[in-house]
């Protein structure tokens, strides 16, 4: 059904926060998306906003007709998670969205203190590209039809990160 989350957030999901959240804020974005690199410092300060309210999941959704380098900045994020660094990877490509490319990845990996030639293995490992190929799958099944797309609690937020940000905000105090 469009509109909810499908499937659920389960473990081979990126998760940020408290398991205790009573908010479960899951993005589908593009790292290669300007909307994406807005909403980036937004999502950012919801988190520090609500530290324990808040509980985070990233899942690609690169749209590869329009950017050519979604895909292999999405694939970058999971090669970096084989090494337990997927948020520092995540981050460091949305605040360098416009350095995207291979030598801008393979210099945004050595900057967050990978090892290169696991992470070069890893890039061509194929179950790394079907778990970004999942995740799309997972947001076309769920309704994604744009990026960012945000769900809250398993439904579709209609708006963009600043309207996400307000409704937060309203809604706790």
């Amino acid at each position: 059904m469009a509109g909810k989350l499908t499937p659920p957030v389960h473990a081979d999901d990126h998760i940020q926060g408290e398991d205790t959240a009573t908010i479960e804020l899951v993005e589908y974005g593009d790292y290669q998306c300007p909307y994406c690199g807005a909403a980036y410092p937004v999502v950012k300060r919801i988190l520090e906003t609500f530290p324990t309210q808040v509980r985070f999941i990233f899942r690609n959704f690169p749209l590869m007709q329009l950017h050519p380098f979604a895909m292999a900045a999405a694939v970058a994020s999971e090669a970096a998670a084989v090494q337990d660094k997927f948020w520092d990877m995540h981050d460091i490509i949305f605040q360098n969205q416009r350095k995207l490319g291979v030598e801008g990845l393979f210099a945004m990996a050595h900057s967050i203190g990978l090892d290169i030639e696991r992470f070069r293995e890893d890039m061509e490992n194929e179950s790394l590209q079907e778990k970004v190929s999942s995740d799309f799958e997972s947001g076309m099944r769920s309704g994604v039809n744009g990026t960012p797309s945000f769900f809250v609690n398993g439904i579709k937020f209609d708006g963009g990160a600043e309207d996400l940000y307000d409704m937060l905000v309203r809604n706790s105090s």
